[in-house]
């Protein structure tokens, strides 16, 4: 009977040793380089302002990139946002760019060129459009921006496209405000001293570029977008069907809010390339994007909702051909 018992047990040392060998190997496959040598060369990511949360993250993941892939050179591009974004890419003068999924299928239904070749690699995080303005002001619905001085955000830019469609919605004419070229960079400010009455933001939360505001809570509120005008949004069909009604999170900016969750709209955002880039490329870039989450995550608290399950969930785009690739190879 001893001699049974031996052998059991060595049996099942054994046995638990192979599947530590196992879990090890999995291990290392996720966290080893994809085939021998990483891609190298040259790309262009266009991005945004410099302090909205599009370069914030792009910054970071660049650092990212140049970890699994050192002999590949990223430029950052700044931009006005993503429907330039978007155009960029398409044309050939960047290879990746951030985009809202609106935009994308703005571009797409406006038959511009190159929007056949645009692809995804991933579904990142959604945007939330943010409308704030002085804590005295008489504006407590979008409705009541008539006749006011109104940042609706940078030409070709998203949140212009959302501004835009939210303002149709609530009834608000082109002509019935003073629309402002307002950016990240130039519209809080604005804000502040008096030069603009409300101000347009579209962007992951908490953005940078709004937190100047935000440390002064007596003094500026957001303007709730309630679901009744997403609805009225989504009566228009196509292309705002990827607008969905949902709550800023309270602790977004959890002094301006009071920690009180604010009704607004949301889109998804996009990494987008073209269906010319190197499938092999794309295929490291996302799996740069998945396994870079909790780091970025870090000091961009959006890039904390990128996740392997809904990275997959591109509409109106299809993968590229690399990035599928990459999704496969880790499908459980």
């Amino acid at each position: 009977m001893p001699k049974l018992l031996a052998r059991i047990g060595r049996r099942h040392a054994l046995e638990g040793a192979a599947a530590g060998v196992v879990v090890l190997g999995l291990l290392l496959w996720w966290l080893l380089p994809l085939g021998d040598d990483p891609p190298s060369g040259s790309v262009k990511f266009t991005t945004g302002n410099q302090v909205g949360v599009y370069y914030q993250y792009a910054d970071l993941l660049k650092g990212e990139l140049s970890r699994d892939m050192p002999n590949l050179k990223v430029q950052l591009l700044q931009s006005n946002g993503s429907q330039e974004n978007v155009r960029l890419v398409a044309e050939g003068g960047a290879q990746f760019a951030i985009a809202a999924a609106d935009a994308v299928a703005q571009y797409d239904n406006d038959h511009a060129d190159g929007s056949d070749r645009l692809r995804a690699v991933a579904r990142l995080y959604d945007d939330y459009l943010q409308l704030i303005v002085p804590s005295d002001s008489d504006v407590k619905s979008v409705a009541d921006l008539k006749g006011k001085r109104v940042g609706t955000g940078l030409p070709n830019s998203g949140v212009r496209l959302m501004a835009e469609r939210v303002l149709a919605a609530a009834g608000v004419a082109p002509g019935d405000i003073t629309s402002m070229n307002e950016g990240i960079d130039t519209g809080p400010q604005d804000l502040k001293d008096g030069k603009i009455d409300a101000f347009f933001w579209s962007g992951g939360v908490p953005t940078k570029g709004l937190q100047r505001l935000a440390a002064e809570p007596s003094r500026f509120r957001f303007v709730a977008i309630p679901a009744a005008l997403v609805a009225e949004m989504h009566k228009k069909g196509g292309r705002a069907a990827y607008y969905r009604s949902t709550n800023m999170p309270g602790d977004a900016y959890p002094k301006l809010q009071r920690n009180e969750p604010v009704p607004t709209v949301a889109v998804a955002n996009l990494l987008i390339t073209r269906a010319d880039t190197p499938e092999r490329l794309v295929e490291w870039f996302t799996r740069t994007v998945i396994k870079s989450r909790d780091e970025i995550g870090h000091d961009v608290h959006s890039a904390q909702l990128v996740d392997l399950r809904t990275a997959i969930f591109t509409d109106p785009l299809d993968l590229h051909d690399g990035a599928r690739r990459y999704y496969r190879s880790v499908k459980p």
